[in-house]
């Protein structure tokens, strides 16, 4: 679901490693030696099991892959299989709250309270939800997520409501607006605000403002359906001491938090088309990226980072058991990267492959 499911699965978050040293690639273009080298590294370290990566620098693209899709086999990663993004999803659900704030149907800077009164406190705003400054707990913080204790839940049904109160049992992280910290619990806020301004399910909304205008036939909102549909890759974790498959799961402990599966093909069409403003207004564009000294490193829905070689990059990042996946962008959209990599029983160090990969991609 995120930041905070890193733990769960064995690849780090790119976005997690922009602070690290990348150096200045000696090519304007991406490398494609380069990042073939990156992805071979992070599975031969057992960083992950299987990785694909699809690259895009205004002169080239090219989709990359390295290991096997399956534990007990040769066949190789789809280039373009389906994978959980995770914490991906929190971006398609920011731009459904900013297209209803671009019709006027709701205020960022409004209490969620004016919306669903006696959900949250009171002080909470729509802005600070999707910009994790609410102080709300991160109810997946108090989940059984490790592999013993999660094997027994893989399968459980859960509603937004479970996982909400879940976090509205704690006390608040620090006073709304006065620090940034990532929680999944403001998604499924944000969906269940989502629900109330468009009287439909959260992912109807997500279907027919952003899936099926885009024509990204590829992506789901699967609800309930442990499976992943079409070619796809398998994650795996140690649990009781043996290899365990963790490819089928609900999804429904992500919610709007973290639940959608997706290509890295979709992924490249959506952020494209995000941040050429083809899904927003103006207003709300200038929004989604708009960070703040609280939250210097995230808009709304968005994470916005500059590399140290002085590339500055946008998207997210998800992480759920079994699968982590990075979405990311030059603001021009020029340079993109979507990657997913799947997790390996026995966790290996992937080094630098992560910093070599961003290097060869944006630096």
């Amino acid at each position: 679901m995120g930041i905070r499911l890193a733990a769960t699965v064995t690849a780090t978050s790119l976005l997690a490693l922009t602070t690290a040293g990348v150096a200045t690639a000696d090519t304007s273009s991406a490398d494609r030696g380069v990042v073939q080298q990156a992805l071979d590294q992070i599975t031969q370290s057992g960083g992950a099991l299987g990785v694909q990566a699809r690259v895009t620098d205004g002169r080239q693209r090219f989709a990359a892959r390295s290991g096997k899709a399956e534990l007990d086999s040769d066949r190789p990663v789809p280039l373009d299989g389906r994978f959980r993004v995770g914490s991906i999803t929190k971006t398609f659900v920011s731009t459904v709250v900013l297209q209803l704030a671009g019709e006027g149907k709701v205020d960022l800077d409004a209490p969620v309270v004016r919306y669903l009164p006696g959900l949250v406190d009171g002080r909470i705003t729509v802005r600070q939800v999707l910009q994790h400054t609410s102080g709300l707990f991160n109810y997946t913080d108090a989940l059984p997520l490790s592999p013993e204790e999660f094997e027994k839940i893989r399968y459980k049904h859960w509603t937004p409501q479970e996982l909400l109160a879940i976090s509205t049992a704690k006390p608040l992280d620090f006073e709304p607006g006065t620090r940034w910290n990532y929680s999944n619990t403001n998604y499924v806020v944000a969906g269940l605000l989502v629900e109330k301004l468009t009287g439909k399910p959260y992912e109807k909304a997500v279907e027919q403002r952003i899936l099926k205008p885009l024509r990204l036939d590829d992506t789901e909102v699967p609800g309930d359906n442990p499976n992943i549909k079409g070619p796809h890759a398998h994650g795996y974790w140690t649990a009781n001491g043996k290899p365990s498959d963790i490819t089928r799961l609900n999804p429904s402990v992500a919610w709007s938090a973290g639940e959608i599966v997706s290509t890295t093909r979709d992924l490249d069409t959506f952020i494209v088309a995000l941040s050429s403003g083809k899904l927003l207004k103006p207003a709300q564009q200038q929004e989604i990226s708009r960070t703040t000294a609280v939250s210097p490193g995230y808009g709304l829905g968005l994470a916005v980072q500059t590399l140290p070689c002085g590339t500055k990059v946008w998207g997210h990042s998800g992480g759920i058991p079994g699968y982590s996946s990075d979405m990311l962008t030059t603001p021009d959209s020029k340079t993109r990267l979507e990657l997913s990599a799947t997790s390996a029983p026995a966790p290996g160090d992937p080094g630098d492959a992560y910093v070599k990969l961003l290097g060869a991609v944006f630096c």
